[in-house]
């Protein structure tokens, strides 16, 4: 049994789950119980966490915010547990990230993926998503 929640409350079996999730992200360090504090407690961020058969299965991350042209909206952060791969969490995960966004008035909803995450690319353009072609420019702080 699958279940997806907004995170609303930090555990120590939340950090934990983080911790185990965030290698399979990325190199960078698993964000701290301060910083999911900090996080849930934003406006402009919100955590959405899939248990399977009770057990953290995954993590997603929507981020909101308003400029002169509107709401934006992006997903951040999707990691599904190397264990639960191909069981539809990450699309329940981002489904629930694309009805988040709808339902707080986004006009649209974007996202980043390395193209070696071969299956994630393949979700998001079956869930609809297009490849958007822009000059992406990143400024290293």
């Amino acid at each position: 049994m699958m279940e997806i929640y907004e995170l609303l409350e930090i555990s120590d079996e939340t950090v934990t789950a983080f911790e185990r999730l965030f290698p399979q992200l990325t190199n960078l360090p698993a964000p701290t119980r301060e910083e999911l504090e900090q996080m849930i407690t934003s406006e402009s961020c919100r955590i959405f966490m899939a248990r399977v058969n009770g057990e953290i299965a995954g993590a997603a991350a929507l981020g909101c915010y308003r400029t002169p042209s509107g709401l934006h909206a992006w997903i951040e952060d999707v990691v599904v547990d190397e264990a639960y791969r191909r069981q539809g969490v990450g699309e329940s995960l981002t489904r629930t990230l694309i009805e988040t966004a709808r339902s707080m008035g986004a006009h649209s909803l974007s996202l980043t993926s390395r193209p070696a995450r071969e299956a994630a690319n393949r979700l998001y353009q079956q869930l609809g998503f297009m490849k958007w072609e822009t000059n992406l420019y990143r400024y290293p702080l």
